[in-house]
């Protein structure tokens, strides 16, 4: 499994949000450019970096911090946030991230996504995020009607690097992973996922280890890492071994 720092990026600052709350922002980096050049020298594998503004306002916003990240490193990146048509998705592969994440165009736009995975084999990503096991979209400031299991599975078959679990209501929380409600979406396609949402320290990876074994792709974790609940350089050691990426 990887171990994923996440960056989330508002206003051009790292933030973290409380369950997806923009307005329960906690600017933890005013250069993002320097906190993931330090998660690269601690030894994570990959980053993994949101544009919030852009997720609300549906087109790319912190484009210079994101270009500034990926000019500071030269590990992998996913990104996530505001990318919902080709000319965003080519413009982000082209400038160096590794792979993008589409969230609310799984639900809004599902031919941009099925086109984009066939296009970009291994380097579009798929966002589920929930709420009480149902899709939340721009954001996460709507709820669709279809269910995260339901929403996966439309996309079996297109060659989608991974889907990102998030359980919004334990997202930046401290309250620990949805474990079973994760797994269960693992079981149910054959989709590589990352788990996201509520990690909250070194024994919630350990718990992860120990309940997911070869099952899940990896983990994201943001606000503790940042409040210094875990630590990068042990959180990779812990979960490196059998990662697909």
């Amino acid at each position: 499994m990887i171990f994923f720092p996440a960056i989330d990026l508002k206003d051009g600052h790292c933030v973290r949000l409380l369950r997806g709350e923009m307005d329960a922002a906690t600017v933890f980096n005013d250069n993002p450019a320097s906190q993931a050049a330090t998660f690269e020298l601690e030894g994570c594998k990959w980053l993994h970096l949101v544009d919030l503004n852009g997720a609300f306002e549906g087109r790319p916003v912190n484009g210079s911090a994101v270009d500034a990240i990926l000019q500071a490193i030269s590990i992998p990146v996913e990104l996530g946030g505001g990318i919902r048509d080709r000319e965003t998705i080519a413009m982000w592969l082209d400038k160096g991230v590794a792979r993008v994440i589409l969230g609310t165009a799984a639900v809004r736009d599902p031919a941009l996504v099925r086109d984009a995975c066939r296009a970009y084999p291994s380097q579009v990503a798929l966002g589920v995020d929930a709420k009480d096991g149902y899709v939340a979209v721009e954001g996460w400031a709507k709820t669709s009607e279809i269910s995260a299991v339901d929403l996966a599975r439309q996309f079996e078959d297109v060659g989608a690097a991974a889907l990102i679990y998030t359980d919004i209501a334990r997202d930046g929380a401290m309250q620990g992973p949805n474990i079973d409600a994760t797994l269960a979406l693992a079981d149910a396609v054959s989709i590589p996922v990352i788990l996201s949402g509520g990690v909250s320290s070194i024994a919630d990876l350990e718990a992860v280890k120990a309940a997911a074994g070869d099952r899940l792709e990896g983990v994201i974790s943001g606000r503790a890492v940042y409040d210094g609940h875990i630590d990068v350089a042990a959180a990779t050691a812990l979960l490196a071994g059998g990662a697909r990426c």
